[in-house]
């Protein structure tokens, strides 16, 4: 069973960048697919990007899209999401999960998560 622990939130000013990382343990990271959701006070956790097992595909939602850039490093057990041109509508706890060998956008198929980790765009 792979465990997750997100790090690397914090406050940030619009316009700037941030990168998170999704550090797993356990066995067989490089089997599973990861995903990267979010949570605003008040509203529904969204969808922000997943990618395969591999590497080998990517998917964003519309929001993030050419701001955000998913990648991973089986070597180091991390998946990382690099996040540019920030904006205050970013503002949420961003989450990490995990699911063995295909990918999903919905959060209802994945069973792994980390703890979450807050990030705030503010002038």
């Amino acid at each position: 069973q792979v465990q997750l622990v997100e790090s690397g939130g914090g406050l940030v000013h619009p316009g700037d960048s941030l990168r998170l990382s999704c550090a797993a343990s356990g066995r067989a990271f490089n089997s599973y697919a990861v995903a990267w959701f979010r949570q605003a006070p008040g509203k529904e956790r969204e969808f922000v990007g997943l990618i395969d097992w591999n590497g080998g595909k990517t998917q964003y939602a519309d929001s993030v899209k050419g701001r955000f850039a998913i990648s991973r490093d089986n070597f180091k057990n991390t998946a990382y999401l690099q996040m540019n041109s920030l904006r205050p509508e970013d503002t949420a706890v961003y989450f990490c999960a995990a699911r063995a060998f295909s990918s999903s956008v919905s959060s209802d198929d994945y069973r792994i998560w980390g703890q979450g980790t807050q990030v705030t765009v503010s002038s």
